[in-house]
């Protein structure tokens, strides 16, 4: 997948640029994603809202081949599953919000890789995705690239935490460790544009990923 991000304030200044999974053009906070979904599982993010409702149905539409989501259910541990269904063109929970912080599991089930665009506003403002104790499918709800705590401004718990990323290619996860101890990670993660990850916090009780973010 290729990824080129540019947000764009009414001066054209731009805020990000890299390589990996989604092309985003933002002018005036107002702007689209494209993003590619090989066959096989991705972990994937919508990071602008949707007018007018951030529900599946309009964030993804009719997908052009069989797609499956799956959310992940802290409480749980499993996973919630919506399938589109080719026939009859229609997902199972067209309702199903899938907002700017949401990480999802992606099947792509057909031999072809399947295009999205995204399209909506630009989240801006004070951003807050709640975190809580154990594994977290997120993402970063502003549509920017870049190292997950350094620039994207996640905070690990105190008692250390865990990054994983999942390849396409490779059909595993690179794995990220912050050590509490040193106050550092083995490797901080990168995460792209369109992106979620999973991220297991060891303890620490409920959290927020805040972040705050303008384009002006």
């Amino acid at each position: 997948m290729r990824t080129k991000t540019l947000l764009l304030t009414a001066a054209l200044a731009a805020i990000g640029v890299s390589s990996s999974m989604a092309q985003v053009y933002s002018v005036n906070a107002v702007g689209y994603i494209n993003l590619s979904l090989p066959k096989g599982f991705s972990i994937i993010a919508n990071q602008l809202n949707a007018s007018p409702d951030n529900k599946v149905s309009t964030v993804f539409g009719n997908p052009a081949g069989p797609v499956t989501l799956y959310t992940y259910r802290n409480a749980t541990g499993d996973f919630g599953i919506n399938s589109y269904d080719t026939d009859f063109q229609q997902w199972d929970n067209p309702d199903q919000i899938v907002g700017p912080g949401t990480g999802l599991f992606a099947l792509n089930g057909g031999a072809s890789t399947l295009n999205f665009t995204f399209v909506g506003e630009v989240p801006q403002g004070t951003l807050n995705t709640p975190m809580n104790s154990g594994y977290n499918l997120v993402a970063s709800q502003v549509p920017q690239a870049g190292l997950i705590q350094t620039d994207l401004k996640y905070v690990p718990a105190p008692t250390g935490d865990v990054v994983y990323r999942y390849n396409n290619a490779s059909k595993s996860y690179q794995i990220f460790n912050y050590d509490p101890d040193f106050a550092d990670w083995d490797t901080q993660p990168t995460v792209n544009v369109g992106e979620g990850v999973f991220i297991f916090r060891n303890g620490g009780g409920a959290a927020t990923w805040t972040r705050t973010f303008t384009v002006n």
